[in-house]
């Protein structure tokens, strides 16, 4: 990455830029270009109109109060593929520029360097039972590997066009991604074209009926992830040729025989891996499989005293599980159904970890919802001890809630994020936003949580292109 330092003239309407990278002369009408020629210096994008006019592939916001400089992060891929300046060229008005130069400006926009940004603090319309999916998008909002991804257009390169949605849904994504973070603060968006496209994927969420915001990131990530997939092709492998390997080594070529098939930017933040082990009590054979996931589905422990921690509910999920009668497998050592057991751990530690809290139950007799408090930590979650590898020490850090209030049969969804320019939280309900302490961040209707991996505690085959 290019660091540099950025001043805007509000009465000429110019950008000036400072770079450490070869400066590139203005075409009429804002248009980037190289020049070998140029010296490093100032680099001027004339504007056609004042900042707060400026229209491109979408609204960019009004910038009357960028007086000051501000340091902003260039992308190396993006300067180098700017055209090369020549005398043929001028006149004409290359496509990436626009892109390049709304790009400078998401950047003067959400850097806190020097001003605490009021973006991304945008309200979305219910569109008639359609909370669950503003809470979900709000969360992946605040998701700042996504959104930048979405705010740069580093969706545009991955696109894959042989997808069912032919990328729509992830063109559409990103500009709702790009309207909350360059509306003005208290504005307030409808998502109406994005769900137009969310439905033509996946039809059930048509319709004002109830739904599970869980159900719909499974289906938004999954989509997303089908419309930039980066592998076009479906390698012949097979899990069976690892199985003579050690279970640390197989787990590695089973993530990178995974990767072969699906290789994404949802992949690179939300993916990772759990590994379990069925153990044979008859002979002691041990059997590992391993699965890459993009959230856990975790259950709710009880208690007879004192607060039900998030560690308890992990506990509860990992622990040791007696298969036996019906559920007995066939042990691939004894070649015969034998009582085993199970253990899970994670073995792969995401960027992106999404906790789901069961909350739900759907019996025979009648559905029902745990309403019990869970206490989950906003800093330095420490998921050591449900790591495979002992070396691990993956630490997690809160940054959204997505809420549910009501009972099983009908309720509310909302919001709780840390905005990612300057970390404080705030309340997203709907059309609302309003800001909110830390502590209230944790309640009875927390549903979906969202960690972020702290960067001094990445796995050693960690894969993150941001």
């Amino acid at each position: 990455m290019h660091y540099v330092q950025a001043t805007h003239t509000h009465s000429v309407g110019t950008l000036q830029v400072q770079p450490y990278l070869n400066a590139s002369p203005v075409l009429p009408g804002g248009i980037l270009m190289k020049s070998a020629e140029s010296p490093l210096g100032v680099l001027k994008v004339s504007l056609m109109k004042k900042p707060s006019l400026v229209r491109t592939a979408f609204t960019a916001p009004n910038m009357p109060s960028l007086r000051h400089s501000y340091t902003v992060t260039v992308p190396e891929e993006s300067a180098a593929s700017l055209p090369v300046d020549g005398a043929e060229q001028r006149g004409k008005s290359p496509a990436l520029s626009k892109s390049m130069l709304v790009s400078t400006f998401i950047g003067l926009i959400i850097n806190p360097a020097k001003n605490k940004s009021r973006h991304g603090l945008v309200g979305l319309k219910n569109l008639g039972n359609t909370c669950f999916m503003n809470s979900i998008l709000q969360c992946l909002s605040n998701t700042s590997g996504l959104r930048d991804y979405c705010l740069r257009n580093g969706h545009r390169t991955d696109l894959n066009n042989n997808c069912r949605t032919e990328g729509e849904l992830m063109e559409e994504f990103a500009r709702l991604m790009q309207s909350l973070w360059t509306s003005a603060h208290n504005d307030v968006i409808s998502p109406s074209d994005f769900r137009s496209q969310i439905q033509k994927y996946a039809p059930k969420f048509a319709g004002c009926n109830q739904q599970d915001a869980q159900e719909f990131l499974r289906f938004l990530l999954d989509g997303l992830h089908n419309d930039v997939n980066r592998v076009t092709g479906c390698p012949k492998l097979s899990a069976e040729d690892f199985d003579h390997l050690p279970d640390e080594e197989k787990g590695k070529q089973m993530w990178n025989m995974y990767l072969e098939r699906e290789d994404s930017q949802v992949v690179d933040l939300f993916g990772g891996q759990l590994r379990s082990s069925l153990t044979c009590t008859v002979c002691g054979f041990r059997s590992t499989v391993f699965d890459p996931f993009w959230d856990l589905s975790i259950p709710i422990a009880q208690k007879n005293l004192g607060d039900v921690t998030l560690k308890d509910c992990l506990k509860l999920f990992t622990k040791e599980d007696v298969l036996d009668g019906e559920e007995q497998p066939t042990c691939n050592n004894c070649k015969a159904r034998r009582k085993c057991t199970k253990r899970l751990s994670i073995q792969k530690f995401p960027q992106i970890l999404v906790l789901h809290l069961k909350r739900f139950s759907d019996s025979n007799v009648r559905a029902s919802k745990l309403s019990t408090y869970v206490n989950f930590p906003l800093k330095e979650l420490d998921l050591r001890e449900f790591a495979s590898e002992s070396s691990e020490r993956p630490v997690y850090n809160l940054y959204a809630v997505s809420n549910h209030t009501g009972n099983a049969l009908g309720g509310h969804y909302t919001a709780y994020c840390r905005n990612s320019a300057h970390g404080e939280w705030y309340s997203y309900n709907d059309c609302r936003v309003n800001p909110l302490s830390s502590s209230q961040v944790r309640s009875s209707s927390a549903y979906v949580l969202f960690y972020e991996r702290a960067p001094s505690s990445l796995h050693k085959y960690q894969t993150c292109r941001l």
